[in-house]
């Protein structure tokens, strides 16, 4: 189950909940506390509130329930119930053990977590090792089986922040192309017909004058699917230097999973999982 910690505040004089919020609550940013209201965290006088210009009045009663980490587990648990369990991955971590190496993975973490509860645990999707953010596992095989099968069909949202270099234009739009992997390596897009259809949609949500900030969304999910679709549009992601990029001012790759969206296998139900954008990406961007 969640681990949760609740902060409660009592209100002195009239103003907005998000500036009340980001004068109160130590540590998060305006965006961390924006996702907190959206992911239904906030209550005021005990009834859940997600506007964030509610003009609380003098006297009213804030309660924030934030995540903690388990005792157990290194890294926040974003959701969990009997059959699934998503977390939020670290930078520099593998999901799972390649050939080629064999050292501390999210999939062993994670396994050990649910196997003292008596549960197992299955690779649903995988996340770059560079690339943090949400990542789900389900913890039986039935699970795993229909999340696979039906990814596409119930997967409803798909949502990344990613830095790239350079001021990308136009601000927003659709990315397509064929992608194929060469030697199990590299991807690129391709003319022929032996590529796999990718799409891409992408929106601005920050600038200066050497780096955006952009959301991208994926309606197809292939291998270095954004990676390599920035990097073919002269954009890479900073510290992506398989895909040719030059820059990396925050010393890891510019790449996080923060919005997934799907409708759980079992109880049909829509399960929204959102994780805040990393502090050191908003941070390349304050003036």
């Amino acid at each position: 189950m969640k681990k949760l910690e609740i902060i409660e505040l009592n209100v002195k004089k009239q103003e907005q909940l998000l500036n009340f919020l980001y004068q109160n609550v130590q540590g998060k940013s305006k965006n961390n506390i924006k996702s907190l209201l959206k992911n239904g965290q906030i209550f005021v006088n005990s009834k859940k509130q997600t506007k964030f210009n509610y003009i609380l009045k003098e006297n009213d009663t804030v309660k924030i329930q934030l995540r903690k980490l388990n005792n157990q587990f290194p890294y926040p648990i974003l959701y969990e119930d009997e059959s699934l369990i998503a977390i939020e991955k670290p930078a520099g971590l593998l999901t799972i053990k390649t050939e080629q190496e064999n050292e501390k993975t999210a999939y062993k973490i994670v396994r050990n977590y649910v196997k003292e509860k008596g549960q197992k645990l299955f690779i649903v999707h995988r996340l770059d090792r560079d690339t943090s953010g949400i990542l789900l596992f389900a913890k039986n095989e039935k699970m795993k089986i229909m999340l696979q099968k039906h990814w596409n069909d119930i997967t409803l949202k798909r949502g990344y922040v990613a830095i790239v270099e350079g001021q990308i234009k136009p601000e927003f739009g659709t990315i397509r192309s064929f992608l194929k992997e060469e030697n199990n390596t590299i991807v690129h897009s391709t003319k022929s017909m032996d590529g796999k259809l990718a799409i891409t949609r992408y929106q601005t949500l920050n600038k200066n004058n050497d780096y955006t900030l952009l959301e991208v969304f994926l309606e197809t999910g292939r291998k270095n699917q954004i990676r390599v679709h920035m990097s073919e549009a002269g954009h890479p992601i900073i510290g992506d230097t398989k895909y040719h990029a030059t820059k990396n001012p925050i010393h890891r790759l510019g790449l996080h999973s923060h919005l997934l969206e799907f409708i759980h296998p079992f109880t049909k139900k829509v399960v929204h999982l959102e994780s805040t954008i990393p502090d050191n990406f908003n941070h390349l961007f304050e003036i």
